[in-house]
């Protein structure tokens, strides 16, 4: 079978590849959503250091993504079951290691083609069906899983003292992330700290906001989640340290290009556990989604999600990718190539 796959070539050039696919083992997806990640405009924008995007390019984009299975010879779903597509790969099973973290893992859309494809074939361990989920909200699981998964690390991880919970960011990330501590840890407070007060005013149910210039000198916190990334991570970072109580846990999940330095001196007297926590695995897809069933969840995510024009050309995914430049949060399109 014939495939098209939409292949970014150089920052802001797509090209067509025909791809011939085996039906065999593998469950068939069309693709009908998909949203934008950063990752997704560091490669079109040619911002990935030159060697990098040598190696990498061409390659297709998105690894955010959900659509209808078309042919499952497996038997594991059925034709026109609504589904999302899990983009990390495992090639070595580790019963010890995340899958995301796992040797010889490989990732879609990172050095492999993602989902910007006319079919998607992929084994059935990487889709994960998602009734009751609209698609437009659908899109964005790999996302939520995401948050997801540092939440369930969070969870092995941190002393039970969990009072005050710091999340640093006032982006998609960050509100993805106290979304699902404020649905999985009631009982907890979440204050989020930002630099954008029209952002900030997007997170309603957090219990406080606060702009990073205004947080008093007597804050404290008994855990934080990072995620700014870029050069805010040091800004960042360094405010978790002055704030967090003894023993306190920082999630790291800001992606930052540079190195970034921490106060090691302040971390070790307050014996702090940092924790790096990154994309996710088939559980996190599964827990994400049974979260995002729930009508009140939902209503959250959508709130932050912008819904630009259908993507029925090549020329349309340029325009696609300037539009996300200029939304605040995340960006999601029905997929019609």
């Amino acid at each position: 079978m014939i495939n098209y796959v939409y292949q970014l070539v150089s920052p802001q050039v797509f090209s067509i590849k025909y791809q011939d696919i085996d039906f065999t083992g593998e469950v068939i997806v069309r693709p009908r959503y998909m949203a934008v990640c950063h990752a997704d405009q560091r490669y079109f924008l040619g911002q990935r250091d030159p060697k990098v995007l040598r190696k990498k390019l061409p390659m297709a984009l998105i690894h955010e993504c959900c659509g209808e299975v078309v042919s499952d010879k497996t038997g594991t779903f059925r034709p026109g079951q609504n589904v999302v597509l899990i983009p990390n790969t495992p090639t070595i099973p580790d019963d010890i290691v995340f899958e995301n973290y796992a040797k010889g893992a490989y990732f879609l859309s990172s050095g492999h083609d993602g989902f910007m494809r006319e079919f998607v074939n992929l084994r059935p361990d990487r889709v994960v069906a998602c009734d009751g989920v609209p698609p437009r909200i659908a899109a964005i699981t790999e996302f939520v899983s995401v948050a997801v998964h540092a939440v369930t690390r969070f969870e092995m991880i941190s002393h039970k003292r969990r009072n005050t919970i710091g999340i640093w960011g006032d982006g998609s990330l960050s509100y993805t992330v106290s979304c699902v501590l404020a649905k999985l840890f009631p009982e907890s407070r979440i204050v989020v700290i930002g630099r954008n007060e029209r952002k900030l005013a997007q997170f309603s149910f957090a219990h406080r906001t606060l702009l990073t210039g205004e947080v008093p000198e007597d804050f404290e916190i008994d855990h934080a989640f990072e995620c700014c990334g870029g050069e805010g991570s040091y800004y960042a970072i360094d405010d978790v340290i002055r704030y967090i109580n003894p023993q306190g846990t920082l999630m790291l999940m800001g992606v930052s290009e540079n190195k970034v330095a921490i106060n090691t001196r302040d971390v070790l007297e307050k014996g702090m556990t940092l924790v790096g926590s990154s994309r996710s695995g088939r559980a996190d897809f599964e827990r994400a989604v049974s979260l995002m069933q729930e009508s009140a969840f939902q209503n959250r995510l959508n709130s932050i999600i912008y819904e630009d024009r259908p993507v029925s050309a090549i020329e349309d995914i340029s325009r696609v990718l300037e539009t996300d430049l200029n939304t605040p949060f995340k960006t999601v399109f029905r997929w019609n190539m």
